[in-house]
C-alpha cells in the first residue's frame, strides 16, 4: 500500500468506521443497564449517577489522556481504534503490535508499522475471544487443577509483559530508557513520602501523567540533541 493511498483513502475510511463502532460499544456497555432498568423499573436517582461517575473519574481519569497519547505511536490509528474497542490494551494489545511491528522488520510509527499492527491487534483479537470462551466455559475446573506455586506465578504476569515491552523499547532508545526510570522512580517517591499527599486522590493520577508526558519531553529534548550532534558532525 503506498502513502498516498493509505493517507487518502485508508485512513478516512478507518476513522469513518472506527467513530461509528466505537459509538455502537459505548451504547452496548450501556444497553444491558438499561434494559435492567426498563425492566424492572429500578432507575438511580442523578445524584448516584453523579457521585459514581465523579469516583471513577477521580481514579481513571488520568488514563482518559494518558493511554491515547502513550500507546498510539505504536498501535497507530487502525489498531488504537481497535485496541480500545476491545479491551485489554496495555497486556496484550500493546504487546502483540509491538512485537508484530518488530518480527516484520518495519518502523513503529511507518504507514507498514501501522498496517503490521493493525494484523497483529486483529489476531490478538481473534485468539482472545477464543481463549476467552474457553475460560468462561471452564475456567474455574482448569484453575482448581493447577498447582498453588502456578497460581501465585500468575500475578506476576502483567509486571513482566510490561518489563518485556520496556526492554524492548530500551533496546533501541537506551538514553530514553535510563531518563524515563529515573523520572518514574522519583515521581513514585514523592507520591510514597507524603509529598503530593495535598492532592489527595488525584496523587496517583498525577503520578502516571509525570510519568508519561515526562517521558515524552525527555525523548523530545534527547531527540532534539542526537539531531543536533549529527549536524555538527
Amino acid at each position: 500500500m503506498d502513502h498516498n493511498h493509505y493517507s487518502n483513502t485508508y485512513i478516512p475510511g478507518i476513522i469513518k468506521w472506527g467513530k461509528l463502532t466505537q459509538l455502537m460499544g459505548i451504547f452496548a456497555m450501556f444497553l444491558p443497564a438499561l434494559a435492567f432498568s426498563a425492566f424492572f423499573g429500578y432507575w438511580p436517582p442523578l445524584s448516584a449517577i453523579l457521585a459514581g461517575a465523579i469516583a471513577q473519574i477521580s481514579v481513571s481519569g488520568a488514563f482518559y489522556i494518558v493511554e491515547p497519547i502513550s500507546y498510539f505511536p505504536v498501535l497507530g490509528i487502525p489498531g488504537t481504534y481497535m485496541t480500545f474497542l476491545s479491551g485489554n490494551t496495555s497486556n496484550m494489545r500493546l504487546p502483540c503490535s509491538s512485537v508484530a511491528q518488530e518480527a516484520a522488520g518495519v518502523e513503529i510509527g511507518s504507514t507498514q508499522g501501522s498496517i503490521i499492527s493493525t494484523i497483529g491487534i486483529a489476531v490478538s483479537i481473534v485468539v482472545n475471544i477464543i481463549i476467552l470462551t474457553v475460560g468462561a466455559i471452564g475456567g474455574n475446573v482448569i484453575l482448581a487443577a493447577l498447582p498453588e506455586s502456578f497460581k501465585v506465578a500468575l500475578t506476576f504476569l502483567l509486571p513482566a509483559l510490561y518489563g518485556a515491552v520496556f526492554g524492548q523499547f530500551a533496546i533501541t532508545r537506551p538514553k530514553l530508557a535510563v531518563v524515563s526510570i529515573v523520572i518514574v522512580v522519583a515521581a513514585n517517591w514523592l507520591n510514597r513520602n507524603g509529598y503530593l499527599s495535598f492532592l489527595g486522590g488525584l496523587s496517583g493520577s498525577i503520578v502516571i501523567l509525570v510519568a508519561v508526558f515526562g517521558s515524552i519531553m525527555a525523548g523530545k529534548m534527547i531527540y532534539k540533541k542526537e539531531l543536533a550532534d549529527e549536524e555538527e558532525k
